[in-house]
């Protein structure tokens, strides 16, 4: 595992887009993994600028998103899609055919995991998956539990997922009780990882994932076990490792 500390957020989204920019480089027609919530933001705001000035292209990439609330339509603001939307896809040469986010609206959810599996599976795997991790240590919405769930599934968000989220939506009632997500092995199939952790309030569970046991109690400490991981975060999230 390769650590990159860096001095801030700013940095640190820079770093990643860094990293992922090399990606497109070395394999344009690669297919990426990509991450919500607040931490990618500014990563993919660099991705935007330098895909603006001509630095890098999308044309030739496609793009497979981690999750997605259960009973969000693409058009809603608090959609998965529509955060892709608003923080990438809209800005750079990338196909919207090309694209690829989890069905929360799917009739049959089953089904619609095995086939977005399915997917996975078609477009060769993940070349790269970026990552941040929640308070409890998810990856995705994978919460902690007994065991690591494999593939894309169905999962009821835990309370203090729920309340995590509820900054996002008008009160935490609207915070939707399901998602869809790609499963521990779907992520650990990933050619590479990247994860990011920015902020003193990731610090604690920085450590307990990448230098605790391996435990589905904390779902992000399984990769440990990947060969290619790179975790960027800055000074505040590494403040509780013991870094040389």
């Amino acid at each position: 595992m390769d650590i990159i500390r860096t001095s801030d957020y700013e940095e640190m989204s820079r770093k990643a887009a860094d990293l992922m920019e090399a990606q497109l480089r070395e394999k344009p027609d690669c297919v990426l993994g990509l991450a919500t919530g607040s931490t990618p933001v500014g990563t993919y705001r660099e991705l935007v600028r330098r895909a603006r000035e001509g630095l890098l292209h999308f044309s030739k990439a496609k793009t497979v998103n981690l999750d997605e609330y259960v009973g969000l339509p693409p058009e809603n603001e608090q959609s998965y899609r529509y955060f892709m939307q608003k923080n990438l896809f809209d800005w750079v040469d990338i196909k919207r055919e090309n694209t690829f986010v989890p069905d929360g609206m799917a009739k049959d959810l089953p089904k619609a995991c095995g086939e977005y599996e399915a997917l996975i599976r078609s477009l060769k795997g993940i070349d790269l998956q970026l990552l941040g991790i929640g308070h409890n240590g998810h990856i995705g919405f994978n919460e902690p539990g007994e065991v690591f769930e494999k593939e894309t599934h169905l999962v009821n968000l835990s309370e203090r997922t729920i309340k995590a989220n509820a900054r996002f939506f008008s009160s935490p009632d609207e915070v939707p009780r399901q998602a869809v997500t790609m499963g521990i092995l779907s992520i650990m199939r990933a050619r590479k990882i990247l994860l990011l952790a920015s902020g003193a309030q990731k610090a604690k569970i920085v450590k307990e994932a990448f230098f605790g046991p391996i435990t589905p109690k904390v779902p992000a400490s399984v990769l440990q076990l990947h060969p290619a991981v790179t975790l960027i975060a800055d000074a505040e999230a590494l403040k509780e490792c013991d870094l040389v």
